[in-house]
C-alpha cells in the first residue's frame, strides 16, 4: 500500500480537527467545520486552502521559452516578467496532459505550477522534450502554496490590488513569499508561494488575519459553480481543448504538440462539447452518470449558492446550446436538467439557470 505524502501543514490541519482523506497520493483536508460554511466564507469573506500538494517545475536557460512554446498551447510571447498565463500541456493528438499556470520569472526562467496527480508525468514529458539550452527541474518539495480567496482576501492580507495573472515577490507579516494573483474559486484572491519551512508560520499569520481554513470539498464546489475544469474529471489526455471549451488558451497560429488536430477539430466543429447544467429537479449529479442522447456527467455537486444540483458534462454538439433540456440518469431515475451559459454562478449577475 502506497504511503500518502503530507504537506508541511499537515500538523496544522490535524490540530484544527480537519477530516483528512487521500487525494492524488497526498493526505489532505477535505473539510474542517463543513463544506457549506467553508464555501460561504470564500464567497462572502475570505478562506484559505492548503494547495501545497501542487507541483512546481522550473524551466531555465537561454532556450527555455523556445521549449515551452513548442509544448504549451498558449502564446508565451504575450508574457512579460511578473506575468502568468493559464495554458495546456498537450499530447500528439491534442489531448490535455495537464492544465497549468506558467509564470515568467525572467526572459530565461519560467515556473510551472501543475496538478498534483500529474507532477511526475509532466516533469518526465518536459524532460523527454528538452532541447539544448533548456533545463527542467522539479522544485516542488522546496515550496508550499496557500490559496487565500474571497472578496475580502486582499483586505485581510493587507496587500494592494494588482492585475489578474500577475505576481510579485513580497511578504506577509515579515514572511517572504511570491504573491500570485491567481486562484480556483472565481473570487478575488491570491496564491502565496513560500519556502516549505516557512509554511506553518505563514498559515498561522493568514488564519490570524481572519481567513477561514477551507478544504478540498469547498474547493470543488467553488470551482464547479464557476465552471473551472478539473483535470481527471472534465479534461484529460483523451479530451481535446476545443471540445472542452478551452480553445481560448490555444494559440492555433503557432506550432505546438497536437496543434494540427486542434486546428482540424476547430475547423470541422467538435462532435461533443463540455457544457454546464443546472438540475431542474431535486437531485445531485455525480461523475459518470449518463446523459440521455449519448452524454456523460464529468463533475457534479450540490451548489451552496443555488441550493440545487449543478454539474458539467460532455454532450453531443447539438445538445450544447444554453437552455437545452437534458435528462440525466441519477441512480437509475431520470432527472431533468438544463444547459446554462458558463459560469453557473456569477456574482455581479447572480446565478444562471434559476427559477
Amino acid at each position: 500500500m502506497q504511503t500518502l505524502l503530507r504537506t508541511p501543514l499537515f500538523d496544522r490541519h490535524v490540530a484544527l480537527g480537519a477530516r483528512m482523506v487521500p487525494f492524488a497520493g497526498w493526505e489532505m483536508p477535505v473539510q474542517y467545520e463543513g463544506v457549506i460554511p467553508e464555501h460561504m466564507a470564500v464567497r462572502t469573506d475570505c478562506g484559505v486552502f492548503d494547495v501545497s500538494h501542487m507541483g512546481e517545475l522550473e524551466v531555465e536557460g537561454p532556450r527555455a521559452q523556445e521549449l515551452l512554446q513548442l509544448l504549451l498551447s498558449n502564446d508565451l510571447e504575450r508574457l512579460g516578467d511578473g506575468q502568468a498565463q493559464y495554458t495546456l500541456l498537450t499530447n500528439e493528438s491534442g489531448g490535455i496532459i495537464d492544465d497549468l499556470i506558467v509564470y515568467r520569472l525572467s526572459p530565461f526562467r519560467f515556473l510551472l505550477i501543475v496538478n498534483a496527480a500529474n507532477r511526475d508525468g509532466d516533469f518526465e514529458w518536459l524532460r523527454e522534450h528538452e532541447i539544448a539550452g533548456s533545463d527542467v527541474r522539479d522544485v516542488s518539495d522546496e515550496y508550499a502554496l496557500l490559496a487565500v480567496q474571497g472578496p475580502r482576501a486582499l483586505e485581510r492580507l493587507g496587500v494592494p490590488e494588482a492585475p489578474a495573472f500577475s505576481f510579485a515577490e513580497s511578504e506577509i507579516d515579515g514572511i517572504a513569499c511570491m504573491i500570485n494573483r491567481t486562484g480556483y474559486t472565481g473570487e478575488q484572491g491570491v496564491e502565496l508561494m513560500a519556502p516549505a519551512e516557512d509554511a506553518p508560520e505563514l498559515w498561522d499569520r493568514v488564519v490570524a488575519r481572519g481567513a477561514k481554513p477551507a478544504g478540498l470539498g469547498a474547493r470543488d464546489t467553488l470551482r464547479l459553480e464557476v465552471c473551472y475544469p478539473l483535470h481527471g474529471n472534465d479534461i484529460g489526455p483523451e479530451t481535446d481543448a476545443i471540445s472542452a471549451g478551452l480553445g481560448w488558451v490555444c494559440a492555433l497560429g503557432k506550432d505546438f504538440t497536437g496543434v494540427e488536430d486542434l486546428r482540424r477539430i476547430k475547423a470541422e466543429g467538435p462532435q461533443r462539447r463540455l457544457v454546464a447544467f443546472v438540475m431542474q429537479e431535486r437531485a445531485i449529479p455525480r461523475q459518470g452518470m449518463p446523459i440521455e442522447g449519448g452524454g456523460e456527467v464529468t463533475s457534479g455537486t450540490h451548489s451552496p449558492m443555488l441550493d440545487r444540483g449543478i454539474g458539467m458534462g460532455y454532450v453531443p454538439a447539438e445538445l450544447a446550446e444554453p437552455d437545452t433540456d437534458l435528462t440525466i440518469d441519477v441512480r437509475g431515475k431520470p432527472r431533468r436538467a438544463q444547459v446554462v451559459k458558463k459560469p453557473i454562478y456569477k456574482r455581479e449577475e447572480g446565478p444562471s439557470g434559476g427559477d
